[in-house]
């Protein structure tokens, strides 16, 4: 791709198509180059990747606001007190599970909390995003029923309620997060 320059602020780019998806670049030799009627012109990335790379960079910054100890505390104030599942949680992968539905969560209602900004109340955000939230509640329950051997079947209801106010807990406290950290904007 070659760009080439006919006024200050008029560019004409040849070879380039408007559904590409990428950036534009321009290097900084290419300013010596424009007197010769030829400027150099990188792609830098796609959008897709771009937009990949900013998601990262947010959730890395969100996620240092919660420990190992919060979220070791939270798993034991909610499924400690369940005979079956305590009983579970000396399994040391169903622990780390719930503890990868937890920051997934909590992802989940940082990144919606926007929508929040925007004006839309807790409850409208929530239901914005009820696909993947009840996959979520779905995944961590289906994890301890497959891990509990159909010794379940009597408290399969309120094991499902169990996940989903844990799941709930966690996406309600990324919602927090993310609104406060868009109040003062550090997203």
């Amino acid at each position: 791709m070659f760009l080439y320059k006919r006024a200050p602020s008029a560019f004409l780019i040849k070879n380039w198509q408007p559904n590409c998806g990428c950036f534009l670049h321009f290097s900084p030799a290419a300013d010596k180059d424009y007197l010769q009627g030829v400027r150099n012109v990188t792609v830098i990335t796609t959008f897709k990747e771009k937009k990949r790379e900013k998601q990262i960079k947010y959730e890395k910054s969100v996620l240092r606001e919660i420990s190992i100890k919060a979220l070791k505390e939270k798993v034991q104030q909610f499924f400690g007190s369940s005979r079956f599942v305590s009983g579970l949680m000396m399994n040391a992968g169903i622990e780390e599970a719930c503890y990868d539905v937890a920051i997934e969560a909590y992802l989940l209602g940082a990144n919606y909390s926007r929508f929040g900004r925007y004006g839309e109340s807790l409850d409208q955000v929530r239901y914005r995003c009820e696909k993947e939230y009840k996959h979520l509640v779905d995944t961590l329950y289906n994890f301890f029923l497959y891990w509990g051997h159909g010794s379940e079947a009597v408290m399969s209801e309120s094991l499902y309620y169990m996940c989903e106010q844990y799941v709930n807990s966690w996406w309600s406290e990324g919602f927090n997060k993310g609104e406060r950290r868009h109040k003062l904007r550090l997203h």
